[in-house]
């Protein structure tokens, strides 16, 4: 778990110097630093989802996914729940964009190839370098998102600390049971999810994203489904 530990303090630490900066950042600035950082979340999503072995697993995936999270009103309930915390801490300067970042950031940081990856490294071999390599980035972009979207972001700390300790801990259980080709499917599918989030971030698409969750842990179902099929 320590290595959970430094990836939550990283973006901890580094929310805060986004927050402390972005008071002397304008506006125009912060539109294209947001504009940055979805270019450069798409390329990340984009090239996450090459690791795919079989399309049809994630068109599969992804559709009954959203079917699911679209049901469910995921992103509407994230949204809510983002909200309620918002009236409660957020002051007024960062109404409005206090459920964006929070949403956002746990989105970039927990469905990602290399947290779900390092995180099953760090459980089930002790190689922490992949979340160590993931706490710096995060680092840098809770420091991003932080000077663009507010307070919001420092929030998704906490999910993310649950999210990827959940993963190191289950990790033993999950080895056995995660053959490399779902591990690949899941990645590619989170990246697709991740590559929709960048052209959000660009203002390009208003995609509900989290609707799109459900499809990561379908994605290995789909994979074994494919496996009889093809």
């Amino acid at each position: 778990m320590l290595s959970v530990i430094v990836n939550t303090i990283a973006v901890l630490l580094g929310s805060l110097i986004g927050l402390v900066c972005r008071k002397g950042i304008s506006e125009k600035y912060q539109s294209a630093i947001m504009l940055a950082i979805g270019i450069c979340t798409t390329f990340i999503g984009f090239q996450g989802a090459l690791k795919g072995e079989n399309i049809l697993v994630a068109i599969l995936s992804m559709v009954v996914g959203v079917a699911v999270g679209t049901g469910l009103d995921l992103n509407g309930r994230m949204n809510s729940l983002a909200g309620k915390v918002e009236a409660r801490f957020s002051k007024g300067n960062d109404k409005g964009n206090f459920a964006q970042g929070l949403v956002t950031a746990f989105l970039l940081w927990c469905i990602g190839a290399m947290t779900i990856v390092g995180s099953l490294e760090a459980g089930i071999s002790h190689n922490y370098e992949m979340i160590y390599t993931k706490s710096l980035l995060d680092f840098i972009s809770s420091m991003m998102l932080a000077s663009s979207l507010g307070v919001g972001v420092i929030f998704a700390a906490v999910p993310l600390f649950l999210f990827q300790g959940a993963i190191v801990l289950l990790s033993g259980l999950l080895e056995p049971l995660l053959s490399t080709s779902m591990i690949n499917e899941i990645t590619c599918v989170g990246s697709l999810i991740i590559f929709a989030l960048g052209l959000n971030l660009m203002g390009i698409t208003k995609t509900k994203v989290a609707d799109f969750l459900p499809a990561i842990f379908l994605a290995p179902f789909a994979s074994i489904l494919m496996s009889f099929v093809i």
